[in-house]
This record gives structure tokens, C-alpha cells and sequence, in this order.
């Protein structure tokens, strides 16, 4: 069931170590079958080396096991929370990469210094309030403050990015750990200044519509 989605699931979890993201078995990425509404995701506490195609878990959105004998991963139920309550959205991913989550924990999100914030993000990459893993409730931080962003920063926690596919929301993924560390280092050689709003929208715009093929 869902073979395709699973085999890209596959490959999509190995860009995150690649890049730096995660480490030993953290972090997860899901996506969700627009046909049939069905989510796969990783299994529990798997190593990134160890995962097969065939190891992700198929879930309906109300969290039954539709499909793998595994045990899906802690952060299903957040996953779950956000297509239900998103349906523009078909894959999220849940990290704790180094910088990003550096701002989170201090609870601060990361205004628009930089023109590839402004045209990946559209504004800054907003900071939700603390909520405890293991049900829905970081799922309904990410949906109350992540607005028109593909990433929100989770206050003590991490990072989850959303996107029209996983695919998508993993290059968010990428892009809020580059834009992260990019700030720190800014702001250890002084404060940047803040692009304004208008600029913003302008290279958002034309990232959005009129950059690459």
C-alpha cells in the first residue's frame, strides 16, 4: 500500500542526516496520500540507516494502523492534527536541527534579516508555545502560529515544516536550519537590520511565481 509514497519517504528521511538535521533516531517526516487521505510515516525510535520503505507505517487520519507492523512514530498524532486541520498540506517534518532549535529554546522566533528567508518563508519563521509530545497538542501550536510559513519553531522543542508535499516540506526543513544558522552567526558580529515588510512581499512574490523553470 502506498509503495511510491513509502519508497520516497524512504529517501526523503536520508536527506535529513545528510543535511545535518537530526541525529541517532530523531526527527520524522510523514506524508499523506491525496487520493486516498492516507498518511506514512517512520516508525519509532528507528535508526535512519536501518529504515526500509517497507518499515514506514500507513495510518488513517484518526491514527489506525491501516498498513505495517511497526509501531508509528511518537509525534503521529501532531502529524495527524495538522492534515486534518491543513488540507493544503501533504507532508510535515518534525526536527531538532542544531541553530533553529537553538531559537527555540529561548522561545524566539526569527525575523526577516536575509532575502532567502524572504522569498523561502514570506516573514519571519514564527516561534509556537511549549506543548508536551506524545498527543495532538504540538500539533495545534503548529497550526495556530505557523500561518502563511512553511516552518514554525516549537518553544523548548524544535522545528516542524509543513509543504503542498514532503518533499517540499523537507527543503523547508533545510532552508529554516540554514536561515538559523546564518542568524546566529549575524547577530555574534552585531544586530541586523530587519527587512521591511514591503520588501518582503516583493521577493516573495517572485520566488513564488517567477523563479526557476
Amino acid at each position: 500500500m502506498l509503495e511510491a509514497i513509502r519508497e520516497d519517504l524512504l529517501r526523503l528521511h536520508l536527506e535529513l542526516p545528510r543535511h545535518g538535521l537530526v541525529v541517532w533516531t530523531g526527527g520524522n517526516v510523514s506524508a499523506r496520500d491525496p487520493e486516498s487521505g492516507l498518511v506514512a510515516i517512520k516508525p519509532s525510535g528507528v535508526r535512519y540507516e536501518d529504515l526500509t520503505a517497507e518499515s514506514m507505517v500507513v495510518v488513517d487520519l484518526e491514527g489506525q494502523i491501516v498498513e505495517g507492523s511497526n509501531k508509528p512514530s511518537s509525534d503521529t498524532a501532531s502529524h495527524l492534527y495538522i492534515y486534518r486541520h491543513r488540507p493544503d498540506v501533504n507532508g510535515v517534518v518534525h526536527t531538532h536541527s542544531r541553530y533553529a532549535t537553538a531559537f527555540a529554546a529561548v522561545g524566539r522566533s526569527i525575523p526577516v534579516y536575509l532575502t532567502a528567508q524572504a522569498d523561502e518563508f514570506g516573514g519571519e519563521i514564527p516561534c509556537a508555545g511549549f506543548a508536551m509530545i506524545g498527543d495532538e497538542a504540538i500539533g495545534a501550536q503548529v497550526v495556530e502560529t505557523i500561518g502563511r510559513s512553511p516552518a514554525v519553531l516549537l518553544k523548548n522543542h524544535g522545528v516542524f515544516t509543513i509543504g503542498a508535499s514532503a518533499s517540499a516540506a523537507v527543503k523547508a526543513a533545510v532552508m529554516t536550519e540554514d536561515v538559523a544558522a546564518t542568524v546566529f552567526a549575524a547577530l555574534q558580529l552585531g544586530q541586523p537590520d530587519i527587512l521591511p515588510d514591503e520588501v518582503v512581499e516583493r521577493l516573495h512574490r517572485r520566488y513564488m511565481n517567477d523563479y526557476g523553470q
